[in-house]
């Protein structure tokens, strides 16, 4: 018999909400520069701890929201099941659309109960980090076995995806149901041909790598927020995103 070939690419969604720009900005004035700079060229906002200590992270999240933008708050949530289940229910009142929850099985269980019609992403392995440090950490396996095991987890959990490195996701696409949603951090643009600047991040892929292998989301930060024109990097991401959809 044969086997239907599915594609590792959700058409389902729009091609400018694929760019999730990382907000990481110490104070709101950067941060408002930034987004009135984007403008268009970014529908979808990440923000994370570093802004969260600004003590204006709500306020930035209306903001946003009310200019029709969609919000990722990558807090990574690791705490007891039922502090986790809290914190979730009080994010999902501010109309977030992403969570990211960084635990066991019994915290993941929690957050997916508690969601409501915000999403749950569960964190599966760092991109900073590599086979050393999982080693140090004490897990006696290579990333992608450890992404694919967290991976299909979360699924069973009641969460809506992972976070994962885009090398992980074509194994993820290969052997994970297709509705678990993949946001992938550690995405390094090649512009004018240069070979991407070494950085902290370890497990990386290039914008049009991951789409092609199934990412529904790419997060990207320092590419767009160092780079001299902002706007003109994002646009030039959003053309490489593009590029790579059926």
């Amino acid at each position: 018999m044969n086997q239907t070939f599915q594609s590792p690419i959700k058409t389902s969604i729009p091609a400018r909400e694929r760019l999730i720009f990382a907000l990481d900005v110490p104070d709101l004035e950067h941060a408002r520069r930034l987004v009135e700079t984007l403008g268009d060229s970014v529908e979808f906002y990440k923000l994370g701890l570093e802004f969260f200590l600004s003590g204006y992270y709500f306020e930035l999240a209306s903001e946003l929201r009310d200019n029709g933008k969609k919000i990722f708050a990558d807090l990574k949530l690791f705490d007891i099941p039922a502090t986790v289940a809290s914190a979730v229910r009080q994010l999902a009142r501010h109309k977030v659309d992403f969570c990211t929850v960084h635990g066991n099985d019994s915290m993941l269980r929690a957050a997916a109960e508690a969601k409501g019609d915000m999403q749950i992403l569960a964190v599966t392995a760092l991109t900073s980090l590599d086979q050393g440090d999982l080693d140090d950490l004490g897990f006696r396996c290579d990333a992608r076995t450890l992404v694919l095991s967290r991976a299909r987890r979360a699924l069973e959990l009641g969460c809506d995806g992972v976070v994962s490195s885009g090398l992980e996701v074509p194994a993820l696409r290969a052997s994970v149901d297709h509705a678990l949603i993949t946001v992938c951090p550690g995405i390094r643009p090649i512009f004018n041909d240069e070979v991407p600047a070494a950085d902290d991040q370890q497990r990386v892929a290039t914008p049009a790598r991951a789409i092609e292998t199934g990412a529904d989301y790419l997060v990207v930060g320092r590419p767009i927020r160092d780079a001299d024109d902002p706007r003109a990097a994002a646009e030039a991401i959003q053309q490489q995103i593009a590029s790579a959809l059926p």
